[in-house]
């Protein structure tokens, strides 16, 4: 099950901000904003994480 995390104005800052939780241990899955699979990229996109890891990423965003 995942939590919504955040929302990001592309995909370059999707991708940026998943590196980032990924190098601290953090799961991350990045779905566009309209749900469709071939998004473009200058799209809105959402971040997820697992559910009930949201203080985690709340907090490894709270240490930048």
């Amino acid at each position: 099950m995942w939590a919504k995390f955040m929302e990001v104005k592309n995909v370059y800052t999707a991708e940026i901000w998943k590196e980032l939780l990924n190098a601290e241990a953090l799961s991350v899955m990045v779905q566009p904003a309209s749900g469709w699979p071939k998004a473009a990229e200058m799209e809105p996109y959402t971040l997820y994480v697992p559910w009930g890891k949201t203080h985690v990423a709340e907090e490894i965003l709270r240490k930048i």
